[in-house]
């Protein structure tokens, strides 16, 4: 994974430091067993998703990858090396 860019990109960051800061939002109201501000934390969680997807579709994440991969043939089907000597 390290060669690919894999979450690399303004949606995937902008999309996690929101979410990271709902998470803390609704730990620190569930610590003060405040309700309220746990679920408005979870909303800002699952705001950090929606802002991430919008911000793709906007052209800011990833692009999709258009080609197809090709497999190698399985091991019992290819052609056994050929012996030196």
């Amino acid at each position: 994974m390290a060669g690919s860019s894999h979450g690399h990109t303004p949606a995937a960051w902008t999309g996690v430091i929101i979410a990271f800061i709902g998470f803390c939002v609704a730990g620190a109201f569930m610590v003060m067993a405040q309700p309220v501000g746990f679920w408005a934390g979870m909303a800002i969680v699952v705001l950090g998703g929606v802002v991430g997807a919008a911000m793709r579709a906007m052209g800011l994440g990833q692009p999709k990858q258009t080609h197809s991969f090709q497999h190698a043939a399985p091991a019992a089907t290819r052609e056994p090396a050929a012996a030196e000597g």
